[in-house]
Parts: structure tokens; C-alpha cells; sequence
């Protein structure tokens, strides 16, 4: 798996993933190359809630008093990114259109315009998940991991609890007949 082929995508964990981190995690992929990956775990919410976090930034959060902070991934715990629809005043530096409906913002001060008055579809993250180069295609060969095309209502309207069977759904598996297994059958 070279290329941007997982890029964007969602990923899968497929229960003999031994990793605590990602025990059935749904990843979105944002880069994916020779180099190594990088994706963002969408379906991991955090005891944090946004208000919380950015009244530590010194920021106002203006959207709902119970949105909160998901967890990215194990890497990095305090590197955030925000996760939203497409803005039209949020083009150019510090934001990046990821797919079809997904953009991905970096700068502290898109953080603070989204913020302050936030898109219906929005996602807070701390942390991010990293493969070297080859390592994620080490991981799919064992059948760690199933890739699934990006979707934006998976991304941002299904609960956590919902969003990968909805990934699995969407490969046309049904997630009760998802096994223990490795590789391919």
C-alpha cells in the first residue's frame, strides 16, 4: 500500500488489532505515502469538553456547552487539529481540503475563528496516529485494518458508538460476522 491509495480514506480495525489504542477505531486517513501515514482516530471522545479546552488556549467557544474533545491518537496527546465542513472564508494556509465535504484546520488562528462561531459539522482533536514507512502495510497484510472511502456523515454525524459499524456496513460486512482472523481468506 503506496501512494495516496488510503488517502483520503477511512480506516478499520478489525478485532485482532491488539493495540489498546485502537480497539475498534475508525481512523481517517489525511496522508498516506512512502514516507509513512497520518490519520486522525474520529470515533474516541475524551472526558475533555471544547469549552474546557479553549478556555485554557485563552479562546471563547461559541457552539454547544457539551462538545467535546476526541482523542486523535496515541501520538502527541497536546497537538490539536479541528476537524469541519468546508468553510468559505477558510481557504489557503492552515486549512486543507481532505475529501468531499472534510476540510482539516492546524493554525491557532482557524482554531479561534471556528471557535468562535462553529459549522454544523465540527470535530475538536487532541493527539494524531502515525505509521513509519511500511508499517501500516504491515498491519494491513495481517488484517489489522479494512479501508473504506471517506464518508462525511460517518466523519461528523454518527455517534462513537456507531461509527464503525457504520464503516463495516459500508464495505457490505455485516459486523456481526466480522472474526478474529488474519490476512486473506
Amino acid at each position: 500500500m503506496t501512494g495516496t491509495n488510503l488517502a483520503p480514506g477511512l480506516l478499520i480495525a478489525m478485532p485482532q488489532l491488539a493495540d489498546p489504542n485502537f480497539a475498534r477505531s475508525v481512523v481517517l486517513m489525511i496522508e498516506h505515502n512512502d514516507q509513512g501515514s497520518f490519520g486522525l482516530v474520529i470515533n474516541q471522545p475524551s472526558p475533555i469538553k471544547a469549552n474546557e479546552l479553549l478556555d485554557s488556549l485563552a479562546m471563547r467557544w461559541g457552539g454547544d456547552a457539551e462538545t467535546v474533545v476526541w482523542s486523535g491518537g496515541p501520538v502527541s496527546p497536546t497537538t490539536g487539529w479541528v476537524l469541519h465542513e468546508p468553510v468559505q472564508a477558510l481557504v489557503g494556509d492552515g486549512t486543507s481540503t481532505i475529501g468531499p465535504g472534510v476540510a482539516l484546520s492546524t493554525s491557532p488562528e482557524r482554531l479561534r475563528a471556528l471557535a468562535a462561531r462553529p459549522p454544523a459539522r465540527l470535530r475538536l482533536l487532541l493527539g494524531y496516529s502515525g505509521w513509519g514507512p511500511g508499517q501500516l502495510a504491515r498491519e494491513m497484510a495481517q488484517g489489522s485494518w479494512l479501508h473504506a472511502d471517506l464518508d462525511p456523515e460517518i466523519v461528523f454525524d454518527l455517534d462513537a458508538d456507531e461509527m464503525w459499524r457504520a464503516a463495516v456496513e459500508s464495505l457490505g460486512i455485516r459486523p456481526d460476522a466480522v472474526v478474529v482472523g488474519r490476512g486473506v481468506h
